[in-house]
């Protein structure tokens, strides 16, 4: 991808307030993300080579913000903006805990967004081994919100 395409996807996602951009074309993936008051992230991968990190602004770079993730554990990610639940009712117990064994149907959480509860659920079976949003708190699109070990 060339970097004017890049420049071009930048804008975009600035006009139409998006933080996150995936594209995958074969083998190689681009991932740009930008956050509230950080500037955006460019990051391209190939299988061969390992992440690299372009500048975004003159003289400035972008580092990633993501949560250390070892290689046996996958994250399971917020799939929109809202406010996280962590149970079905103030009063409920949390839908996980750390050490839960959960399956890909499992609801892990709650995001509420414009008044609308969206069940999350795991996609995938395993154990929950880290929590990493809290009950109540608000939550980016793309955003880690749990460690869940595979089967």
């Amino acid at each position: 991808m060339e970097l004017e395409q890049i420049r071009e996807l930048i804008g975009l996602m600035k006009e139409n307030d998006l933080t996150e951009v995936r594209i995958n074309e074969g083998e190689k993936r681009l991932l740009l993300k930008r956050g509230s008051s950080e500037p955006v992230q460019v990051m391209t991968v190939s299988p061969a080579a390992p992440p690299a990190m372009m500048p975004t602004t003159a003289g400035q770079t972008a580092a990633p913000k993501a949560v250390p993730e070892p290689e046996s554990v996958t994250t399971i990610n917020s799939p929109m903006v809202g406010t996280l639940y962590a149970a079905p009712a103030p009063d409920a117990e949390s839908f996980v805990r750390v050490g839960d064994h959960v399956h890909s149907d499992t609801v892990v959480c709650i995001i509420e967004a414009m008044k609308v509860m969206n069940e999350i659920k795991a996609e995938m079976a395993g154990t929950i081994e880290r929590i990493l949003a809290k009950n109540a708190d608000p939550v980016e699109f793309g955003q880690p919100l749990f460690q869940i070990k595979p089967d």
